[in-house]
């Protein structure tokens, strides 16, 4: 069983594009309306793992229109100060840049053009290994 991130955006085409840019993932697949919107999409992330998009519906406002978040999607990557200027030339807003934690892990965190905050971690040593 696997958890699978699935974030709304306002624009899922324009959402596709910059996770691109920023996050280096790939688009997988797509489906839109008749007129062109997309309402889904399949994204990988370098690792390969998914991650989904959907259209707003209803009275959807994305978390950088309200300044309201509740929730936040964890990623984990070989490298975390790449992930993190990718991301910074794409524009993304930094809550906190690349840090190291007592756990052993680098990690930093971003916002994506919609307010969407996405925490990146990369393992630095394995759980109980000396320093």
């Amino acid at each position: 069983m696997a958890a699978i991130p699935y974030v709304k955006y306002e624009n899922v085409a324009r959402a596709i594009e910059w996770l691109s840019a920023a996050f280096g993932f790939t688009e997988e697949r797509r489906y839109a309306h008749d007129d062109g919107a997309v309402f889904h999409a399949e994204m990988l992330t370098p690792h390969g793992d998914p991650v989904y998009l959907a259209g707003p519906g209803g009275d959807y406002r994305s978390p950088g229109a309200t300044g309201h978040r509740s929730a936040m999607a964890s990623i984990d990557v070989e490298d975390v100060e790449a992930v993190f200027a990718r991301a910074g030339k794409a524009g993304a807003t930094v809550a906190f840049p690349p840090t190291d934690t007592p756990q052993g892990l680098r990690v930093c965190k971003v916002e994506d053009h919609e307010g969407h905050e996405w925490f990146f971690s990369q393992r630095l040593k394995e759980a109980g290994d000396a320093a």
